[in-house]
């Protein structure tokens, strides 16, 4: 039993880019929603913008 416990431990640290795809994900859509905002701040209809 002990072999099984080593061998699944050394499986779960090779589980490839998963981390890293998670934050660049992440990164890219707050990016996304912070360019959204950024651009159509600047379509609202105002009165004091005449």
């Amino acid at each position: 039993m002990p072999h099984t416990a080593a061998l699944l431990a050394a499986a779960s640290d090779d589980q490839g880019p998963g981390d890293t795809l998670r934050v660049v994900l992440l990164v890219s859509l707050l990016g996304a929603g912070l360019l959204a905002w950024f651009l159509l701040r600047g379509y609202r209809n105002d009165d004091s913008n005449d």
